[in-house]
């Protein structure tokens, strides 16, 4: 059996609400690193967002619905900061608009995908179609040790449960370095998606586990979670605070 790599870990309590700024600022640290240092380990941040609707880079603004707010960005300020209701930003990630906030574990997979030979497609290259797949395959082993059964749809990225979008997925890539990546819906409020077409697709229900499992909780999906993603991608994690996780001396 291949050693497995290292990944770093770091996660908020469920309880915390971590704002989107300061977490894409994190982001782009640590991919600056990992693209700089390739023997730099994975890294994975899992948290929860307070509320908060996404856009994806090209994602068309007509999925907002009547859904009232400036679109900003996690690097500015906009000049009329909105006061009432969720913020509204636009990101880097692939895919439509998204809704986020308590309830919800979001992952931000940072992943140097030259090392993970198992999303390689024919081409000698990795591929990110796999990767998704992947991704998928993470939320899906998650959903099933709760005794659900996820599914993918052809031509769709997410997972669905008896036809409710329980999970979300949106990627980007930088030199093979992924960022940003899912969003699994444990007991979120889904009146927030009311608000929008959430990832552009109009006749597809948003679901959440407890809708299936009643009484799982955010603290139970956690463990869990990673235990999947690192099945997965084989990869062993370590728990670091956030200063290591963005430095990471012992590498620097």
């Amino acid at each position: 059996m291949s050693a497995l790599w290292d990944l770093r870990l770091w996660r908020f309590t469920w309880r915390e609400k971590c704002p989107i700024a300061p977490l894409w600022a994190w982001q782009q640290a640590r991919v600056a690193r990992l693209i700089c240092n390739p023997q730099l380990p994975d890294g994975l941040l899992l948290l929860t967002h307070p509320p908060v609707y996404t856009l994806g880079a090209g994602a068309d603004p007509k999925f907002l619905k009547s859904l009232a707010g400036q679109i900003g960005s996690p690097d500015t300020q906009p000049e009329s900061p909105v006061t009432e209701g969720p913020e509204i930003l636009r990101v880097e990630r692939g895919g439509e608009v998204s809704g986020h906030g308590p309830g919800q574990w979001v992952g931000y997979a940072l992943l140097n995908l030259k090392r993970h030979r198992t999303v390689y497609g024919s081409h000698g290259q990795p591929d990110l179609h796999c990767y998704l797949r992947h991704l998928e395959e993470v939320l899906i082993q998650t959903v099933a040790h709760f005794g659900l059964q996820g599914e993918r749809i052809p031509g769709l990225t997410g997972v669905w449960v008896q036809g409710h979008k329980v999970a979300a997925i949106g990627i980007k890539v930088s030199r093979w370095v992924t960022y940003h990546g899912f969003a699994l819906n444990v007991c979120p409020d889904l009146a927030a998606f009311e608000a929008i077409v959430p990832c552009g697709i109009p006749d597809r229900p948003v679901g959440s586990l407890v809708q299936f499992c009643p009484g799982v909780t955010m603290a139970a999906v956690a463990p869990v979670l990673v235990q999947s993603f690192c099945e997965v991608f084989g990869l062993q994690a370590q728990a670091v605070s956030l200063a290591e996780w963005l430095g990471e001396p012992r590498f620097a």
